[in-house]
């Protein structure tokens, strides 16, 4: 990727000697495109357009075309180090630095130059871009703007090719993609697990696309087309606890293990508010007024009014209001073995694809437990119990009863209800 600075030779500029001036051509915007003259003059009928360089055909008497495109192509190379420079100053105009500075004799300053190539680092630029972002979201957000940092880190070191701004066309989107789909290596605890879900290869791309139009806005590296970058979703299969299963959870002894407790009362908690596990592991006491729970909401930025139930205040009051900060990991990791403690062991089937294969795993249902069961087991459970969706979307978030309905997968599980009620009146054969 460059900016936007091409070498051009302007119709009806041609001199007394027949030769025409090869200009340096900085297109800022629409109505400013300042020419630098670049010193070489050349008839224009040796001058390919289409090339934007000198036809091997120049007689020599205007010089050797060898020498004159490398006299062209470290001027341009100077141009566009200077625009980058401006651009990352932030202070200065680059068209005003770019005339000013352009015709200085001698060579620009190397430490200016080594400046612009290392405020042009991608990973500086994403950790500008965090800066800028802490202000305005959530840290559950920065923490995934992190991991795409990394990913793009662990890419970089599986390719053995550094990542530059230069690097983000269609071939890398394709390459990415698919390291992270079928090779990227991630430590679960003992184990090491080659390859993301769809959802999670998604949301890497959807930030670093963010990340990489917001630089653009920025004037920071110039527009380049993103289109290609597609999003990727999958409907996940995921499992949900019932209100019993809760239940047991709820009421399991832990005095023997007393480490799993903090993780046990987080996740009731989640499971009884329906909130994300950045919300729910984040009450502040200023929060509950009048048993009522008031939380802003991470992701959406909006506010819900919850009311507590009992359990849900009891955990609160036994935490004074304010519950343990855990990480998310961590609460996945214990919060499989308190299921396993509660007995939660049924053989379940999941079914998820990965690139283009469609891979089937059956394992205990306590294994498939994480931090966001509470938030579909919260949904699906209310539906199931007859509660209004547009109430319960009111806690969750949702923003239509499309999303809603895909996402706690409830309408089948419904149906198949109802029809073993109606069987169960039936005459048995």
């Amino acid at each position: 990727m460059r900016y936007p600075i091409k070498l051009v030779v302007k119709k009806g500029k041609v001199r007394k000697d027949g030769t025409s001036i090869v200009f340096i051509q900085y297109c800022y915007s629409e109505t400013q495109k300042p020419l630098l003259n670049t010193g070489v003059y050349i008839p224009p009928s040796y001058w390919n357009k289409k090339t934007g360089r000198i036809s091997p055909a120049l007689p020599e008497e205007y010089g050797l075309v060898k020498d004159l495109e490398a006299d062209l192509t470290e001027k341009l190379r100077k141009a566009e180090d200077m625009v980058a420079h401006a651009i990352n100053d932030k202070k200065v105009c680059p068209v005003q630095f770019l005339k000013a500075n352009f015709h200085l004799s001698g060579k620009w300053e190397l430490t200016q130059m080594a400046e612009t190539k290392q405020n042009l680092d991608v990973y500086k630029q994403i950790e500008k871009y965090i800066e800028d972002k802490e202000t305005s979201v959530k840290k559950c957000t920065i923490t995934v703007i992190r991991a795409m940092k990394s990913h793009l880190q662990s890419f970089e070191k599986w390719r053995k090719e550094p990542i530059t701004f230069d690097s983000f066309d269609m071939d890398f989107y394709e390459q990415f993609v698919k390291y992270l789909t079928y090779d990227i290596q991630q430590m679960r605890k003992k184990d090491v697990v080659r390859g993301l879900m769809i959802n999670s290869v998604g949301k890497t791309i959807k930030h670093l696309k963010s990340f990489l139009r917001n630089r653009m806005g920025k004037k920071i590296i110039p527009f380049f087309d993103l289109s290609g970058y597609k999003g990727m979703e999958e409907d996940v299969d995921a499992i949900y606890l019932s209100w019993r299963e809760i239940s047991v959870i709820y009421h399991l002894d832990l005095s023997e293990k007393t480490n799993l407790i903090k993780y046990r009362d987080l996740f009731v908690l989640g499971c009884l508010t329906g909130f994300r596990f950045s919300d729910y592991t984040d009450i502040k006491p200023d929060e509950i007024r009048n048993g009522m729970l008031y939380v802003s909401q991470t992701k959406t930025l909006t506010t819900v009014i919850v009311p507590l139930r009992k359990e849900a205040k009891e955990i609160l009051e036994k935490y004074k209001m304010e519950m343990p900060q855990v990480s998310n990991p961590n609460l996945n990791f214990y919060i499989k073995e308190i299921a396993r403690l509660a007995g939660i062991i049924e053989k379940v089937k999941i079914t998820h694809k990965r690139g283009n294969r469609i891979i089937e795993e059956t394992r205990e249902k306590c294994d498939w437990v994480m931090s966001h069961t509470c938030r579909r087991s919260f949904c699906t459970n209310e539906y199931l119990d007859g509660t209004p969706v547009d109430l319960i979307m009111a806690i969750s978030g949702h923003k239509t009863e499309r999303a809603f309905r895909k996402y706690i997968k409830a309408d089948q599980l419904q149906k198949a209800l109802m029809i073993q009620k109606i069987w169960a009146n039936k005459i048995s054969l």
